[in-house]
Order: structure tokens, then C-alpha cells, then sequence
């Protein structure tokens, strides 16, 4: 099966339609059917998304902003230390 990235906020979103479909009389199987994940994806994301509303979810989102902004500012120096490493060794 290929491998699907879902946003957290589409992972909340087809939460919420699998309680929906689980207060209807659903059960575990037939809602992860619907919403097309595994059993495991479907309980990993109840682990980790199950709670949450949109207070948490934007917090979720500028934390994630923030972690991609700190990844390519290292990124960044990384590369600034391997040029100065470079430039001291007489190999530019």
C-alpha cells in the first residue's frame, strides 16, 4: 500500500468522521476502511491526535513552523562552518 502524509489537520478531521461513524454503530474495522488506514495508523493517531481541538492544533502547527525554521537556520551553519573549515585549509 503507498504510503500516505496526512496533515494533522486532515489526521483530527478524519478522527472526528470515525467517532461520528463509531457513535453510529460503526465498528473499528468498517471506519478504517472508510477513512482507508490501517488499524494501527488509526490507533496511533487516536494516541497522539484523539484530544485535541483547535487551541492545541494551532500550537501544533506554530511549533512545527518553528522546528522547520530552526532545522534550516542549523542547516544554514552547518554549511557557513564546513566553507570556513574549508577556507582555513587553503582549499578554495
Amino acid at each position: 500500500m503507498a504510503r500516505k502524509r496526512h496533515t494533522p489537520e486532515q489526521i483530527v478531521r478524519k478522527l472526528r468522521q470515525a467517532e461520528a461513524e463509531m457513535s453510529g454503530g460503526g465498528t473499528i474495522a468498517q471506519v478504517c476502511a472508510l477513512l482507508e488506514v490501517s488499524e494501527q495508523t488509526f490507533h496511533r493517531w487516536r494516541n497522539q491526535y484523539g484530544g485535541m481541538k483547535g487551541d492545541s492544533m494551532k500550537r501544533l502547527k506554530e511549533l512545527e513552523e518553528e522546528n522547520r525554521r530552526l532545522k534550516k537556520l542549523v542547516a544554514d551553519q552547518a554549511l557557513d562552518n564546513q566553507i570556513l573549515k574549508e577556507v582555513a585549509r587553503g582549499n578554495f
